[in-house]
């Protein structure tokens, strides 16, 4: 899955430097494919990283992050969707918005439309939003569930 964990990561190279330095930090795979992709420029499609880009220049760290990228989101889709379920929980439990919150927001908003790498296949991406949208259909109906059975009021101050 990451070479650089066997390897620890001490070849010198800007994907290992990612990885030893931020991508290992991030305690979810699924943070690490959030983490990627927001790091892709939304117009021009280029990876950004300040850090990586002064150690070893723009395209070297271009091409880190989207190799990255790429293989982050083929570690998440290889996963059964019990492991899923589970990655995208503990990424929950990392934010600081509470699940409930997350999952309303994304139900309107749909940022995970956004978490895979361009170079995905469709077939690849479909896999992705169909596992997805599964995974947080039931967790928001647990949430759901659980708000109610606690006599919660809806806390979307948007929802009118």
């Amino acid at each position: 899955m990451h070479p650089e964990k066997d390897l620890g990561a001490l070849d010198g190279t800007a994907k290992s430097d990612l990885w030893r330095n931020t991508l290992s930090r991030i305690s979810s795979v699924f943070g690490r494919l959030v983490y990627l992709a927001k790091l892709r420029n939304s117009n021009s499609g280029q990876y950004e990283h300040y850090g990586l880009t002064i150690v070893f220049g723009d395209l070297e760290a271009h091409r880190a992050l989207k190799k990255s990228h790429r293989e982050t989101f083929s570690e998440w889709i290889s996963f059964s969707i019990e492991r899923q379920k589970s990655d995208l929980e503990l990424y929950f439990s990392d934010q600081p918005e509470d699940q409930r919150t997350i999952l309303k927001t994304w139900e309107k908003l749909q940022p995970y439309r956004n978490f895979p790498p361009t170079a995905a296949k469709d077939v690849e991406k479909k896999l992705y939003l169909a596992d997805l949208r599964a995974i947080l259909a039931v967790l928001k109906n647990a949430s759901d569930r659980n708000a109610s059975d606690a006599g919660d009021p809806d806390p979307d101050p948007d929802s009118d």
